[in-house]
């Protein structure tokens, strides 16, 4: 493929959908696509720029071949559509607001991706969770220390940004990192 897919994770309530949207435009002016996730979940409980649909019309779309890419994960189901190949074939980069726990078979499928993890503090993230009010306690402390086994996994090199400040920052922070790891033809 002639783009790179960045793969941009981390824990609920670390900001991704906000650096998404914060991104946006910058993005598009570097000739990044930022691609909708299809996710299980009503539109009124979204909070991100997603497809909801139905258990029933995900499984009808993944046997149809639509996903590029698809996971599980908290009792939903997310996929990233087969339209970014055509992006990527087209040239274009394309950010997808992955899982974690998928980089694994993401990589397998795009060995050239891009992964990018964005980090939070743990007393910022719990008053983000707390804030959001999605999950109980126990499910918050079973995120922080799920976090933390993701923090030390080395497997993979991994570019991490702290969006635990201000998003101006961490939107730039992004935005030279897809300029600095540019392949030569795309800068």
């Amino acid at each position: 493929m002639k783009g790179r897919l960045i793969y941009l994770m981390g824990p609920s309530g670390s900001g991704k959908d906000s650096l998404i949207e914060a991104a946006r435009t910058p993005l598009l002016a570097l000739g990044c696509e930022v691609a909708r996730r299809i996710i299980t979940r009503s539109a009124q409980a979204l909070g991100e720029d997603a497809i909801p649909v139905s258990r029933e019309e995900f499984e009808r779309r993944q046997r149809a071949g639509e996903f590029a890419l698809c996971w599980s994960a908290h009792g939903l189901d997310y996929a990233i559509p087969a339209s970014i190949d055509q992006w990527l074939e087209n040239g274009r980069d394309v950010l997808v607001n992955g899982s974690r726990g998928h980089l694994a078979q993401a990589l397998e499928r795009y060995p050239a991706l891009l992964p990018i993890l964005l980090t939070v503090k743990d007393d910022v993230l719990r008053e983000r969770l707390l804030r959001r009010g999605r999950e109980s306690l126990s499910e918050i402390d079973a995120r922080l220390k799920r976090n933390e086994m993701f923090m030390s996994d080395d497997a993979v090199y991994i570019h991490r940004l702290d969006n635990s400040g201000d998003l101006a920052t961490t939107v730039i922070q992004l935005l030279d990192l897809l300029r600095l790891s540019a392949r030569p033809d795309q800068t």
